[in-house]
């Protein structure tokens, strides 16, 4: 069962002056824009309600003034809430005082900022170690983690550089490098790659992949490019006028937007860059059992009209395929043989229930037969062709015309 590391319940930020006023009932119902004419107040978060779970890589997202950020600094509490309920680790941080979420912070937070935040008179090592010098940790002590996590984000190397000789990427790693050192509970992302070149941007979403995958951090980020969502997120909350107006896997907010907004917001969404292979599989006219023996085999082969055919074990593990001509000559050479012999049996090119259609590409390039879909126990679980591939990268808001 997942664990629920933080969870926000109507939480609200409003600006101006007493703005407590406007959480009046006659108020809840009025938008952003109605309830600043009515009352001179500027509502930055309205009754936000969200879960996320430990080692989630959660994503928020909108545009400009969606709020997004808002909520990042109410859940680290550099903004104070108007009203509800921020919870992190079972503690309630809205009711806690300046010390004690000063010190709550050090070891619940990691935080990477838009641009670097990196002090320029220091060297790589010694702004990763620096928030391990505020609390007191030992030279010997923070150079040895900084030295861990700076070998993490693939700077070895540079370790005594300064911030000025290095490349924006590499001043990105130097700020996950600091966040990491402490090995916070969560990890909060504040548009991290929107300065960054197009092509730098790319491989720092795929060393932050790889990185969640060993490290398992809880992620919150916060982006308004969707293809970015897209690729990182385990689930996104799309945010509007300081409202959440969808939350869902990115393959649930692009095949079903909500509303008009959502709707607008993800029509040029690639769906290679969201559907999996689960999504769009189906199931082979013919599934071959390994004990079945190749009389039977070929029965099954012939009656649905195909050539090869993948086999399974009878705990339906995939062993690869099978093909007419080779079953033929065990007839012909083992007549006695009850089961089909491994030697038969070819390797075929797979790939996982969670398989981006975009990452399937090369492989259907070199293997133009049918694929198999297996789950993480290596259960025959479908096929995958290129008929199947082509017909699902329709760019999805095109089905919602």
């Amino acid at each position: 069962m997942e664990e629920k590391q933080i969870v926000i319940k109507e939480l609200w930020k409003i600006f101006g002056k007493d703005p407590k006023r406007v959480l009046k009932n006659d108020n809840l119902g009025l938008t952003k824009t109605e309830l600043k004419e009515k009352t001179g107040c500027v509502v930055g978060l309205k009754n936000i309600n969200l879960e996320i779970n430990k080692g989630e890589f959660y994503i928020l997202m909108g545009l400009s003034g969606s709020g997004k950020s808002t909520l990042l600094r109410n859940i680290i509490r550099l903004v104070k809430p108007t009203s509800g309920d921020i919870v992190i680790n079972n503690k309630n941080i809205t009711k806690m005082t300046n010390d004690e979420i000063l010190e709550f912070r050090k070891d619940t937070f990691g935080m990477v900022f838009q641009h670097y935040g990196l002090l320029p008179h220091l060297t790589v090592i010694d702004n990763v170690a620096f928030g391990l010098k505020i609390k007191g940790l030992s030279k010997e002590e923070r150079y040895s983690k900084a030295l861990e996590v700076i070998k993490t984000v693939g700077l070895s190397g540079w370790e005594y550089n300064y911030p000025g000789n290095l490349s924006g990427g590499m001043q990105q790693r130097v700020g996950i490098a600091r966040a990491l050192a402490n090995d916070p509970d969560i990890l909060l992302m504040d548009e991290p790659f929107s300065g960054l070149d197009p092509l730098i941007k790319r491989e720092m979403q795929d060393e932050l992949v790889e990185l969640q995958d060993r490290l398992k951090k809880t992620i919150i980020f916060v982006t308004h490019d969707l293809h970015e969502a897209l690729k990182l997120g385990d689930r996104i909350a799309i945010l509007k006028d300081g409202e959440i107006v969808q939350i869902g896997k990115p393959e649930e907010i692009v095949t079903n937007p909500e509303d008009s907004y959502v709707k607008e917001f993800v029509k040029d969404a690639s769906p290679a860059k969201v559907l999996t292979a689960g999504c769009v599989m189906e199931q082979p006219d013919v599934l071959i059992y390994s004990w079945e023996g190749p009389r039977t085999a070929l029965t099954m082969l012939r009656s649905s009209n195909r050539k090869i055919a993948f086999v399974v074990n009878k705990h339906k593990e995939f062993l690869g395929v099978v093909n007419e001509s080779a079953l033929l000559k065990i007839i012909d050479n083992e007549p006695s043989a009850t089961n089909i012999p491994k030697e038969i049996i070819k390797p075929r090119a797979f790939v996982h229930l969670d398989t981006l259609l975009e990452d399937m590409f090369h492989i259907m390039a070199k293997e133009p037969l049918p694929i198999a879909v297996i789950d993480e126990n290596n259960k025959f679980k479908g096929k995958i062709t290129t008929d199947i591939l082509f017909e699902n990268i329709i760019p999805l808001g095109g089905h919602n015309e």
